[in-house]
């Protein structure tokens, strides 16, 4: 094992940091990962600690390793996958952040973004940048941290203040504070990167005031940008070689590099991105147009539908309702219930994502009588994930006029057979599951390869694990699909204020 070359891949996510080693036949060969706290001050509001976040890092990093018997210097490369649009603002010259990092689900900062509504700036953001003025994006995360940071707009305008999302802020740790960077990936995800041009538009830079001063500089997804500083990487200088947004890395990791291919990811949110190819697709039904790679000059685009709660309204199911205890048995209690009895779940916990975009959206459960119960609750709840993708991949077929002829998945909650079968019915096309599920990481570590000639294109593969081919009628799916989205409308109906 001594002489093997291995290529590092920190997959960091909202709820977890990893290393994982990943050898030359794409195999992942040892993981380390660690739980990472997320704190909610107020009603929709949603942070992180930053230094937090870097501790995990250099955690995983030294247990995976450890956990391997790997050398340091068997690792060729390091990727990095991460969380995007999550927001971290800090001091360049002590290196601590001035707020907690603002996590990407975050609605706090709403307040803004009505206000850039209400002046007309949606129309010119959707043209520059592909996306919606919402919380979901960085640009009024740094507004909000700029407004209500003590002297942090001071500090700004003197040049002593950082940006970035959390690929950035690795990167400059892992660096010693050598490369303020982000990818074409990660700063298409801000509000503020003319997606055409994969610049920093000062049009809209003058509109948010945000000063560019605080901004890194956008480099390819796949390049050498610098080394490792010897005391972040047990004393090694070891190249730093991908930075990308995870939905783009499990993109690119389940090989979607044709036009046309699409894939979900079931995470704390649900994620569906579709490879449209050097073309910016001007979504007219709800998605974002959003970069999916920049390897070299070559831009590749995709069409994006981001859901904000798939997989985490069954962390609410279990830790806030208590109806069960391990994730692992809902699949047993889906199919035990044998229908949802009329429920359907609306997890609109932080309002509607795509297609809807609709933040003031309050999650619902509909359709309860006297006989639910708690398997009913929780069929209902792994469906609406499904139901909430088959939304999405009907506004991509509508957008880009091309079918969808397969979906490929990932995620925790992919490997919930209940979840993917039910999705390839509604769908009425196959669902691909594949043998290794750390398609994120495996996206950062092939683009990380890619740059170094650890890999050519050629090399890259993945083994599906399982298949699965609708079962059920399509007129039988459609009702329930319709019954869906009359408890979404519903749901879109009813806003409470909190008295």
């Amino acid at each position: 094992m001594a002489d093997k070359e291995y290529i590092m891949a920190i997959d960091h996510g909202t709820t977890s940091t990893r290393a994982i080693l990943f050898d030359h036949d794409c195999n992942s060969v040892a993981t380390a990962q660690r739980e990472g706290g997320v704190d909610y001050p107020a009603p929709g509001w949603v942070e992180q600690d930053a230094i937090s976040i870097w501790l995990d890092t250099m955690s995983v990093m030294a247990g995976v390793l450890n956990n391997s018997g790997i050398e340091p210097s068997q690792i060729k490369a390091i990727g990095i996958s991460n969380q995007r649009e999550t927001t971290v603002l800090w001091d360049k010259n002590t290196g601590l952040p001035v707020y907690k990092a603002i996590v990407w689900q975050s609605r706090q900062t709403s307040d803004i973004c009505d206000g850039w509504k209400e002046e007309g700036l949606e129309e010119m953001v959707r043209e520059k940048t592909g996306l919606r003025i919402d919380p979901y994006f960085s640009a009024s995360k740094i507004a909000w941290i700029l407004n209500n940071v003590p002297g942090a707009r001071e500090k700004a305008e003197k040049g002593d203040l950082l940006f970035g999302n959390m690929d950035c802020w690795l990167v400059w740790k892992l660096t010693g504070g050598q490369q303020h960077i982000t990818d074409a990936t990660n700063a298409s995800r801000t509000l503020l990167c003319n997606i055409e041009t994969v610049d920093w538009d000062d049009e809209l830079l003058k509109a948010f005031n945000i000063p560019r001063s605080i901004l890194p500089q956008i480099v390819p997804t796949s390049d050498v940008y610098g080394n490792t500083a010897p005391y972040a990487f047990f004393g090694l200088e070891v190249p730093i070689c991908s930075m990308v947004g995870d939905q783009q890395a499990a993109l690119f990791g389940q090989l979607c590099l044709d036009r046309g291919m699409a894939k979900n990811t079931y995470g704390t949110g649900g994620f569906l991105l579709m490879n449209t190819g050097p073309e910016i697709v001007r979504s007219k039904n709800g998605l974002l147009s959003t970069i999916a790679w920049k390897i070299g000059e070559q831009v590749t685009y995709a069409l994006e539908g981001s859901i904000f709660v798939s997989g985490s309204v069954m962390k609410w199911m279990r830790d806030e309702l208590h109806l069960f205890t391990n994730v692992n048995d809902t699949e047993e209690m889906a199919n035990r219930a044998g229908t949802t009895a009329g429920v359907y779940v609306i997890p609109a916990f932080v309002g509607l994502g795509a297609p809807y975009w609709d933040d003031k959206a309050k999650a619902s459960i509909v359709g309860l009588s006297l006989g639910t119960n708690r398997d009913h609750l929780v069929r209902a709840a792994i469906e609406s994930m499904a139901y909430q993708a088959k939304e999405v991949l009907d506004a991509m077929e509508q957008d880009s006029q091309i079918p969808i002829q397969k979906l490929k998945v990932d995620g925790g909650a992919a490997a919930n057979n209940f979840l993917l079968q039910f999705q390839a019915d509604l769908c009425q096309i196959p669902v691909d599951r594949f043998k290794v599920n750390e398609l994120t990481a495996l996206g950062a570590a092939f683009l990380a390869g890619l740059a170094i000639g650890f890999w050519n294109q050629d090399e890259l593969k993945i083994e599906v694990g399982r298949s699965f081919e609708p079962q059920r009628s399509a007129q039988e799916m459609e009702k329930r699909y319709q019954n869906w989205k009359h408890a979404v409308m519903a749901c879109k109906e009813f806003k409470p204020e909190i008295l």
